[in-house]
């Protein structure tokens, strides 16, 4: 299988993220790919939230998907768009999904995950991120299929929580999406390492579209989107800078490696420990 990955520096404005999703999906299919991958948030990057919400709209409406679908379907191609910023209306506090949408190439949505893990830090006595202030967290794992395999769907910070993909390899997952927007310094810190290891630990494809750059709303992102192979090889590196990058999936590898270390196969259930009193 053939897979793009777009890294994508985007803005506050849907219709300008709209337009270049356009342009990527055309080079994607362009060059050959069966799939493309995008980072999280790719149709609204705003932590500004007053502004934010006169942008977001519901899934009917959200101009973003609106183009994935339509592009999907005009070029023959999968899309794994990472993450858009979506109204729900069925939340009664008002609050918005970070939707991750799985698009055939008929442009219908073939699966949809929420992610799950909200980003919920105190950065400093004066300074704190709540994600679930204004997010409302999913409450299901979702797999998919697409040609040749089974893909399991998260976001971002889910990357950090590994019973996570437990549950998506014993659903049978053999690739994994991560779309992130991952900070400066917790990148430089702890993404390729989180990658590899979720790679190695599932025996399985990790594919990571990030956002990368200085945004329109003051945050910095870290980028280096990448494709790491089920023995925590890594495949792609997209370094810094918007811009897209192509890779060759070899899915005879995931089976050629779970039967070397058959983790997977040999996950045990077992009781937790008390705490101690």
């Amino acid at each position: 299988m053939k897979v793009a990955l777009a890294q994508f520096c985007s803005g506050i404005v849907p219709q300008e993220n709209a337009d270049r999703l356009c342009q990527v999906m055309s080079e994607a299919a362009a060059g050959g790919a069966t799939m493309l991958f995008t980072p999280e948030m790719t149709g609204l990057l705003d932590r500004d939230r007053v502004r934010a919400a006169s942008a977001i709209r519901d899934e009917a409406h959200d101009v973003v998907l609106l183009v994935a679908r339509r592009e999907a379907e005009r070029l023959g191609i999968w899309v794994q768009l990472g993450s858009l910023a979506i109204r729900a209306s069925d939340d009664p506090d008002g609050k918005w999904l970070n939707r991750s949408y799985l698009i055939d190439p008929e442009g219908e949505i073939a699966a949809r995950y929420d992610k799950i893990h909200l980003f919920d830090v105190d950065l400093s006595p004066s300074e704190s991120l709540r994600e679930s202030a204004a997010y409302r967290g999913g409450q299901q794992a979702v797999v998919a299929s697409v040609p040749g395999a089974t893909l399991g769907l998260s976001i971002c910070y889910d990357l950090r929580f590994s019973s996570l993909y437990e549950a998506l390899t014993n659903a049978g997952a053999d690739i994994l999406s991560v779309p992130a927007a991952f900070t400066v310094p917790t990148g430089k810190a702890h993404w390729e390492i989180l990658l590899r290891a979720r790679a190695i630990e599932s025996g399985a494809f990790v594919i990571a579209a990030a956002q990368d750059g200085d945004h329109a709303d003051g945050r910095s992102t870290y980028g280096h989107s990448m494709v790491v192979d089920p023995w925590g090889e890594i495949l792609l590196d997209l370094g810094k800078g918007e811009g897209l990058g192509f890779c060759d999936l070899d899915l005879a590898k995931i089976g050629e490696v779970r039967s070397r270390v058959p983790a997977v196969a040999n996950r045990k259930e077992f009781a937790q420990p008390a705490k101690p009193s």
